[in-house]
């Protein structure tokens, strides 16, 4: 198993904006593993929305989800569905 599980060749462009928990602690469906890898903390599973650079070049908006926590950072960021257009 991979210990980073991301899209490799996404790109956040600039700033996540309208950050929300989706769920805390025991909530979160892989809290075990992601304690694991990670290590303990006050794990939360996030949302926001970024702008993102494609693979081929383009960036449009999109959800963006990931796990994070106090100490240990952001983590296992993936694209949940593109917004917009691509620019």
């Amino acid at each position: 198993m991979r210990s980073e599980r991301h899209h490799p060749s996404v790109e956040i462009i600039g700033r996540i904006a309208g950050e929300q928990v989706i769920a805390v602690g025991g909530k979160i469906r892989e809290i075990e593993r992601l304690r694991k890898v990670y290590g303990r903390g006050r794990w939360r599973k996030m949302k926001g929305i970024a702008v993102v650079r494609l693979p081929d070049g383009t960036s449009s908006p999109a959800e963006v989800r990931w796990y994070e926590s106090h100490g240990i950072g952001r983590k296992e960021l993936k694209i949940k569905r593109l917004l917009g257009g691509l620019r």
